[in-house]
């Protein structure tokens, strides 16, 4: 039970479960009316988290399974609160105590934790077993309305609103021109559950009626279909698939023999498109928002009849409710039906626009919308609802971290480590998973096409907004049309000044159960740190008024997992964050922060510690065994056993170091004594779990000798600038597990690309601090291997030519071209000799391809840009072109 999971469906009920076996246990068999009280207690909680979670696949339990499920969850937490005090307690003075007074205090300390969870958890069981006495009380009554529920179901039936679309004359569209077209083009280019949905296209494609279709097996149903479509030229159109383990057995139904025959499927799920792209050789549209041009038709089309015009009073307000919507057919159809029923003033408009994410009305359209959003929200597994509903803390557009989003999920035990996969592998599956299904959007990518930050659509941020205050999951101040539900005790509280002026002076309401402190705003009142007693995560990131006084009594937060004070003013860390044994994350990067206090290494499960490299660190590092991720220590300015410490770190998989200001604040052969130092740690971190590996300013390290400097079992290592090496190291062919490689080199040869293309992992290849002047043509062919490499970036050259059978799984390509002389033309050709044929053609994966061009002239640059667009308009994908013009 000790990966058990937080979730917003049964709240704490798991967790409890663990602890409560831990109670069993002989640590505290000497509390024996503790012992007997909980073990009633357990079987009672593991019906009701079994109910729980079935309770929450329901779309619209009923109003008394709503409120029994809120009970039970506000008594879950509660019970947490108490077991981890009592554990709290307990163990705090279960050591030897020296002294006669001490031993004392001690015995006393323990006799009043006994005597409060004795009398505690019986009441927390006595009020557990009278929700459940009440629910079934009531819920007999409840069989007297079934009948009239029965019979007024099919008058009262909700029809999905997607498929009344299905009937929308052709001519009430808008926006569908230019996507009909691109869709018309990839169909004439690509010449070439279970039993219901298999019936349903059997009666389809035969003609036979539905009750005609009966068969004993889905095998034998597909068999029928591909018999009817043999010999037969289909078009056929499969809507909305959710998985993709139904388009596995889907796509046998159709014989891929039949020429011309066409299959168009659609789906809201990333992957399920491309499983249904790959089995059929086909195309991906990504359906894109409606340009403003026509989400304003579609709005007054809504809202105004055909000879009536938006008045000009409603002009701006109009655009800024529809910039809102973001393009969202559907958002806008539910807007404007909400508008259609208000008062055509600016100021009522107005208050329309403030609601969308906020707000939802009880009009007819919203409803429809929150139901289609339903579909998506209730077919997620219970840790993916979670998650989602935690994303509701944040303000509206805004950019949310995907790191630090995993950390908040973890630290409020959403998620947690499983068999070979680490909390954070998990966490990052869980948010692929919302990307997948749309609930999230892409806010940026990195260099290398991996997604940073994520945003939340303001029409899906009002749905979780108001599940998450329904569950009382999360509680909101500071925003206006929201009220805040003061009766109910506070789990995670999320304050917000939305609007610059405003503030937030007093909290009133009780703070003591908070699990989550979220704070977004500069002009907010910090609530004093003594009123929290359960804390789980602290976190005041850019809170520019937060100082020192702020966190002095952290030391009592024993609960807290997370701690974040990014950006604000505090400059020194108490002593007693020393008492926090359950901290997991702590970042100070951005503040005032010198010096790391010596009680931090009794900090014995923190897993993440980012710093500055200004930050100093004490002895005695190598205590703090459960670090995973250390950022960004400078090595010359640590304690002189810093290295060896550095080796002793067995579960770190992430390190960046810094070699800045060596020759400065060290002596010559001090330095080099000290490189050696952390070229030995970093080898033997190199037979434990180090992953990843970033220097800055680390030429002189990097260079130290003919050895190899940096573990063998690397996957990521990041050269940043100031780390410039004369050109690649022998070395740098040894780390045969490399997937991801950045280089700061000053000369680069068709040796070092032979190099680099015997790494048989490699993934991204980034080659910078090539001068601009760099004269060297390079040939890529079969032979030089990069089997795996997905992304190249080549900082500068004069030419690149790619062979048959050279890098086939290249997807991205960004090279820096030199033109400096009238003769580059000649030289910039290919195998078939054309000008500025670089091999396109070789590249069967290529997504998206840029030209950096130095030393341009117009002639020059028209030829090459005119040849390169050819290229790209005879290649398969139709990869992006970007051009870009460097000075100098």
């Amino acid at each position: 039970m000790e990966g058990a999971l937080v979730s917003a469906a049964t709240g704490a009920l798991r967790p409890i479960l663990g602890k409560l076996y831990t109670l069993f246990g002989d640590e505290y068999k000497r509390f024996r009316t503790v012992h007997k009280e909980i073990k009633s207690l357990t079987r009672e909680l593991a019906a009701m988290d079994a109910f729980l979670l079935k309770m929450s696949e329901e779309e619209e339990p009923n109003v008394q399974d709503k409120v029994w499920m809120n009970e039970v969850r506000e008594l879950s937490y509660d019970m947490e609160d108490t077991i981890d005090d009592f554990m709290k307690h307990v163990d705090d003075k279960d050591t030897n105590p020296d002294g006669f007074i001490e031993k004392i205090k001690s015995s006393i300390w323990k006799m009043k934790a006994r005597r409060r969870i004795g009398s505690e958890i019986p009441e927390l069981k006595k009020q557990i077993i009278e929700v459940g006495d009440r629910n079934e009380r009531y819920k007999s009554r409840e069989t007297i309305f079934k009948a009239h529920e029965a019979s007024s179901y099919t008058r009262n039936a909700v029809v999905d609103p997607r498929a009344l679309a299905i009937f929308e004359q052709a001519s009430k569209l808008v926006g569908i021109d230019k996507p009909k077209v691109e869709i018309t083009k990839l169909l004439t280019e690509q010449e070439g559950y279970m039993m219901n949905l298999l019936r349903t296209i059997l009666s389809e494609v035969s003609g036979q009626s539905y009750v005609n279709t009966e068969a004993g097996s889905i095998q034998q149903l597909i068999s029928k279909i591909v018999d009817v479509l043999a010999d037969k030229r289909y078009f056929v159109v499969v809507d909305d698939i959710w998985d993709v383990d139904t388009w596995d057995v889907i796509k046998c139904a159709f014989p891929m023999t039949s020429y011309g025959s066409i299959i168009i499927t659609t789906t809201r799920m990333n992957d399920v498109a491309e499983s249904c792209r790959s089995s059929c050789s086909g195309c991906i549209y990504n359906m894109r928002p409606l340009e403003m041009v026509h989400s304003r038709q579609l709005f007054h089309r809504r809202l105004f009849h055909s000879n009536e015009d938006c008045p000009s009073d409603l002009q701006n307000i109009s655009d800024e409710i529809l910039k809102k919507c973001a393009g969202l057919p559907l958002a806008i159809i539910a807007i404007s039906g909400l508008l259609a029923t208000t008062e055509r003033t600016e100021h009522m408009w107005n208050q329309v626009k403030h609601s969308i994410g906020r707000a939802l009305e009880r009009n007819r359209s919203v409803e429809a919308m929150i139901k289609i959003l339903s579909l998506s929200y209730f077919d997620l597994p219970p840790n993916l609802k979670t998650c989602l509903l935690y994303l509701s803390i944040f303000p509206e557009d805004s950019v949310i971290e995907k790191k630090a989003l995993i950390c908040r999920w973890i630290a409020e035990g959403f998620i947690h480590k499983d068999g070979r996969y680490s909390a954070h592998q998990l966490g990052e599956r869980c948010f692929n998973e919302l990307l997948n299904r749309s609930l999230i959007q892409v806010a940026w990518t990195n260099e290398y096409g991996e997604v940073e930050s994520c945003r939340v659509h303001d029409i899906i941020l009002d749905f979780i907004i108001s599940k998450s205050i329904e569950e009382n999951f999360v509680t909101l101040v500071g925003i206006p049309y929201i009220a805040t539900r003061t009766q109910s005790k506070v789990r995670r509280l999320s304050l917000q000044v939305v609007e610059e002026g405003n503030s937030i002076r007093k909290i009133d309401m009780v703070l003591s159960h908070v699990r989550s402190l979220n704070v977004f705003g500069h002009s907010l009142e910090i609530p004093p740190l003594n009123e929290f007693g359960h804390l789980r995560i602290l976190d005041l990131e850019l809170c520019h008024q937060v100082v020192n006084h702020h966190i002095a009594n952290i030391g009592r937060l024993f609960q807290l997992r997370h701690l974040n004070l990014r950006w604000t003013e505090v400059s020194e860390l108490p002593k007693e964050i020393g008492h926090l044994c359950f901290l997991e994350m702590l970042d100070i990067r951005g503040t005032q922060v010198q010096e790391l206090p010596s009680t931090i290494v009794n900090l014995r499960r923190l897993v993440d510690m980012l710093h500055d490299s200004g930050v100093k660190l004490p002895i005695g590092i190598d205590k703090m065994q459960a670090l995973e991720m250390l950022e960004e220590v400078n090595a010359y300015r640590q304690p002189f056993n810093f290295p060896q410490e550095l080796g002793q770190l067995q579960n770190l998989r992430k390190l960046a170091l810094n070699f800045e200001g060596g020759s400065i604040s060290v002596q010559e052969h001090e330095e080099e004594q000290c490189n050696k130092s952390i070229a030995s740690a970093l080898r033997k971190l190199g037979t434990q779990n180090i992953r990843s590996l970033t220097t800055v300013c680390g030429g002189r390290f990097l260079q130290q000798g003919p050895l190899c400097p940096v573990p063998l079992s690397l996957q990521e290592f990041i050269m940043t600038k100031g780390s410039h090496v004369e050109q690649v190291p022998k070395w740098v062919s040894s780390l045969v597990k490399l997937q991801k490689l950045r280089l700061e080199v000053n000369k680069f040869t068709q040796e070092d690309l032979q190099v680099l293309g015997n790494l048989p992992a490699l993934l991204i290849l980034e080659v910078n601090g090539l001068g601009k002047y760099s004269r060297t043509t390079f040939t890529v062919s079969h032979e030089i291997g990069f089997r795996c490499l997905r992304k190249l970036f080549l900082g500068a050259c004069d030419w690149m030519v790619f062979e048959a059978g050279s890098m086939p799984k290249l997807e991205k390509l960004e090279i820096g071209i030199c033109f400096y002389s009238s003769s580059d033309s000649s030289t910039a050709s290919g195998s078939g000799g054309s000008a500025f044929d670089f091999g396109m053609e070789n590249l069967p994966s290529l997504i998206t391809l840029k030209f950096a061009i130095y030393g341009w002239n117009d002639s020059t640059l028209a030829a090459a840009q005119a040849a390169i667009e050819r290229a790209v308009g005879t290649h398969p994908n139709r990869p992006t072109l970007i051009f870009q013009k460097m000075r100098g």
